[in-house]
């Protein structure tokens, strides 16, 4: 479980196969390795572009993990490059802060960018999105888009924006996306709930 609070940008530094799927390797920025009395350990779950991935190796600045042809099949990892940017997050502690919302990690499809409106060093970005995933979403609610929780300021039946204010463009990978770029988007786990049981109660 994450809440969607990037701690870093990490960089993709190896994409090596590894059976069906790959071995993905990044450089994570120093100030997540840092303090060495919360160092990561092998084994643990943390975010990458907020997909949830178990850390396989850990040593000379270097993190590793395996990602699988589903995930690569259903997220932007199987569209990554070296040298690209991503948002990592480690996993919530049951004494952190919530300070953004209960993210799984687990990406529900991938969208597009639509448009990018700049207001000074604010950005209003709009993404495009299958139907059956803003249906779960609504105006204020929470959605994790590359990891990040973001509010939704407005939704309709293809699309969703949200207001980016300049900290996040700039500890973000947001702050680099382009019209038409690929993300990965999970909806809030309450509008699953709340779909399933209407559906439940309907039939």
């Amino acid at each position: 479980m994450f809440t969607g609070i990037v701690a870093g940008c990490g960089e993709v530094v190896g994409l090596d196969p590894h059976g069906p799927g790959v071995e993905l390797t990044i450089r994570p920025p120093s100030s997540m390795t840092a303090d060495r009395n919360d160092q990561v350990t092998i084994g643990e779950s943390i975010a990458v572009n907020g997909c949830c991935l178990t850390l396989v190796s850990a040593q000379k600045g270097r993190w590793s993990f395996e990602a699988g042809s589903e995930t690569l099949a259903r997220t932007t990892l199987g569209r990554m490059n070296v040298g690209d940017a991503v948002n990592l997050e480690r996993s919530l502690r049951a004494s952190d802060r919530l300070g953004g919302h209960f993210v799984q990690g687990h990406i529900d499809d991938v969208g597009e960018v639509d448009d990018i409106e700049r207001e000074s060093e604010w950005v209003h970005m709009r993404f495009r999105a299958p139907r059956r995933l803003t249906r779960q979403m609504v105006q204020k609610g929470s959605v994790a888009v590359d990891g990040v929780s973001l509010t939704l300021t407005d939704v309709d039946d293809k699309r969703f924006s949200v207001a980016l204010i300049p900290h996040t463009l700039e500890v973000t990978t947001l702050g680099r996306r382009e019209i038409n770029d690929a993300v990965n988007i999970e909806t809030d786990v309450i509008g699953k709930y709340v779909e399933k049981l209407l559906a439940d109660t309907q039939g």
